[in-house]
């Protein structure tokens, strides 16, 4: 799936979206850098995978420390690590740096769990990168949610600390 068939799907599900281009950006610094005065939450998207191979999509607020080692008995891994560029293509369809929510589109199988950071929920708009990470698309926090359940990933929410 593209991103303007990613777009496409938004529209079909009644989901408005803003969606600006801007350079590729490949870290949460690079983004900050190219966003300009884009209102809203901006979000830190980890593809991750434990020892037995269960994979899951970590998303928080961008400024978020994320303590794997602490992350991984709170959502019942064993021993998390980040996966592959080549598992992530495999799975969510994506190169690192575009990961994104969005990418589930790609998880026919649902092998990835996803899990948000419950304070990104608490802000409108939520920006994400449309399976492309050279353009910024804008939902709100409730769209966010629909789209998950939508996709058949509902998210398991999750307070982070700090």
């Amino acid at each position: 799936m593209t991103s303007d068939e990613l777009l496409a799907r938004l529209a079909a599900l009644g989901i408005p979206a803003r969606t600006v281009s801007h350079p590729p950006v490949f870290t949460v610094e690079e983004a900050r850098r190219q966003r300009g005065d884009l209102p809203g939450t901006f979000t830190k998207n980890l593809f991750l995978r434990d020892k037995k191979g269960a994979m899951w999509m970590v998303v928080c607020r961008e400024d978020r420390p994320v303590d794997l080692k602490a992350l991984a008995p709170r959502i019942g891994a064993n021993h998390l690590s980040f996966g592959s560029a080549e598992r992530l293509q495999r799975h969510l369809g994506v190169i690192p740096g575009a990961v994104s929510p969005f990418a589930v589109v790609h998880d026919a199988d649902r092998l990835v769990q996803v899990v948000l950071d419950r304070e990104v929920l608490g802000h409108d708009p939520v920006n994400l990168h449309p399976l492309d990470n050279g353009r910024t698309t804008a939902i709100s926090a409730a769209d966010l949610l629909r789209f998950l359940e939508a996709e058949g990933h509902a998210p398991r929410l999750l307070d982070f600390p700090g």
